[in-house]
């Protein structure tokens, strides 16, 4: 058999897009945020990360031109050799501050956050546990390490004690859960972890990539439930409310000490770029200062979350202004769609592997720049397609 007899015979893309139901590498011409144009269609859109709005704002975009200006585009080295600037160090500072701990170290990318972390701390004879939801960037990160990844059920406190009395006392154990999870939009129930992780001798690391900007007043789930002291790491990523590109992580000194000298994916990988590095600092100025845009945020989940099911669509659990319209077959997500798309809104297509079997879904994402209007006709086209599709009554 030859290497690329998988590529050849992979075709399920293909027919998609050859029946135009392909919902993917969608070639936006223009996005201003809340609205974008794929050539002269208009969409809102409802599929994006950008919760606070922040990648258009005037002063994000300023100081990325700044620093473009001050430190060119780029660093051409690791943080370790010659890709460290002043700016880092200011930015790293700033985000421990931020989340209650002692000190935080800044990766290129958020992705390789959770590769470099899991991979470093967890060795062989150790565990991490994680749950079954968890995003692919803690998954690879387990599979990086040289311990043994252990998983319980999605949110269950007695599969994770399960999971975690199973496991020898006396070992290194480490604990990965999404604060935010990012297709379902549930909160992790953070107290009842920290309380099992005492209990069974295991540290705990907190993904907080849509959480930061978003719960907490912005700080994240930690400090959403007033457990920041409690929680040994904490995650987070730019490219959702920094408006950015990269992510870091944040912990006791020792232990970021640690991994600024083991984490293979910060070590290895050049230094985030200075107008990235500008436009966080900006953007987390713009959080500190102008905590109504996160009210706002909130204010519009609590109101689509209402809404869809007023209307009668299936949302799961969500908690947060990541909701879910659940569909179940796979063909039907597709056609659904596609409908939405070309009356307007743009979703997000979710089939498995990515959720489990039966449970295929529009993922919606909402951001604090869309206004009453832009929510209004939203919620008129999701009604007259989910009654078309017969999702909803």
């Amino acid at each position: 058999m030859d290497l690329f007899d998988k590529c050849t015979s992979f075709t399920r893309a293909r027919d998609a897009q050859a029946t135009g139901i392909y919902p993917l590498f969608i070639p936006l011409s223009q996005s201003e945020g809340s609205e974008a144009y794929v050539g002269d269609h208009r969409i809102i859109m409802c599929g994006a990360n950008n919760y606070l709005g922040l990648t258009t704002h005037p002063r994000v975009r300023q100081a990325a031109i700044d620093a473009i200006r001050e430190f060119g585009t780029g660093c051409s080295g690791s943080r370790l050799q010659n890709g460290t600037l002043e700016i880092h160090r200011e930015l790293e500072r700033r985000l421990a501050e931020y989340v209650g701990k002692e000190r935080a170290l800044v990766f290129s990318t958020g992705f390789q956050v959770n590769l470099g972390v899991i991979s470093a701390l967890v060795s062989k004879g150790e565990y991490v546990v994680t749950d079954k939801e968890d995003h692919a960037s803690i998954v690879d990160g387990c599979m990086l390490a040289r311990g043994t990844m252990k998983r319980f059920r999605h949110n269950s406190m007695e599969d994770l004690e399960r999971v975690l009395a199973s496991l020898p006392l006396q070992v290194g154990k480490l604990v990965v859960v999404d604060g935010v999870f990012s297709v379902g939009g549930e909160i992790a129930p953070l107290p009842e972890i920290v309380s099992l992780c005492k209990k069974y001798s295991a540290r705990f690391l907190v993904d907080d990539a849509h959480a930061i900007g978003v719960l907490g007043g912005g700080r994240g789930t930690s400090a959403h439930f007033g457990v920041t002291d409690d929680v040994d790491l904490i995650m987070g990523t730019f490219s959702k409310s920094f408006a950015s590109q990269g992510g870091f992580i944040a912990g006791d000194e020792s232990v970021i000490h640690y991994l600024a000298h083991h984490a293979r994916a910060f070590m290895f990988s050049a230094a985030l770029t200075p107008p990235n590095v500008a436009a966080v600092l900006a953007a987390l100025d713009i959080m500190i200062e102008e905590p109504e845009i996160i009210v706002r945020l909130n204010e519009i989940g609590v109101r689509m979350r209402q809404s869809y099911r007023d209307l009668g669509f299936e949302i799961g659990d969500s908690q947060t202004p990541i909701i879910p319209i659940i569909i179940g077959d796979d063909l039907r997500t597709l056609l659904v769609w596609k409908r939405l798309y070309d009356e307007g809104v743009y979703t997000n297509v979710f089939l498995p592997p990515g959720v489990p079997p039966n449970q295929s879904l529009l993922r919606t994402s909402y951001m604090a720049t869309h206004t009453d209007e832009q929510l209004d006709e939203v919620l008129e086209i999701m009604e007259r397609v989910g009654k078309e599709a017969h999702l909803i009554p």
